[in-house]
């Protein structure tokens, strides 16, 4: 029996990660920074990279491709919405590419690309932009506590 401590949900984690695109292009990563420390099933990670770190030890390294249905899904049609110029400020930088944060009614702030605009209309994608991509997750697990073990095998 080991003393070591594996993550399940609830483990604390502390973790080095790297999120890569098919094409290499790195998306998000902690190395040179400081490390991810969150608690599994809390939300910080979407389901499908948790998934991907269930049984890992602190020292355990892992890289996993991992599809969209699984990582940050597929892009829908529905979450791409055309908005009048005249809702934005004046003066404001429309262009495509460019991040835009909206206020929703409970104070929280959620991102928009901008991906057209018109004289009259600008297309906002409220898409996660990783959705549709399959990525390449690295993870270095530095520490791993507490957390509910799985029943023992009989």
């Amino acid at each position: 029996m080991t003393d070591e401590v594996a993550i399940y949900h609830g483990s604390g984690v502390s973790m080095h990660f790297t999120i890569s695109l098919e094409d290499g292009t790195v998306a998000e990563t902690t190395e040179g920074d400081d490390p991810l420390h969150f608690v599994m099933g809390d939300e910080t990670l979407v389901e499908g990279l948790e998934l991907a770190l269930f049984g890992l030890k602190a020292g355990d390294k892992q890289s996993l491709k991992i599809g969209p249905e699984t990582a940050y899904g597929y892009p829908d049609p529905e979450n791409i919405q055309l908005m009048d110029r005249s809702d934005f400020p004046e003066g404001m930088e429309l262009e495509r590419g460019v991040i835009v944060s909206f206020a929703l009614p409970d104070g929280e702030e959620y991102p928009g690309m901008i991906t057209d605009v018109n004289d009259k209309q600008v297309t906002v994608d409220f898409n996660h932009p990783l959705s549709g991509h399959e990525i390449l997750f690295e993870v270095e697990i530095l520490e791993v506590t507490g957390g509910e073990e799985p029943p023992a095998m009989q």
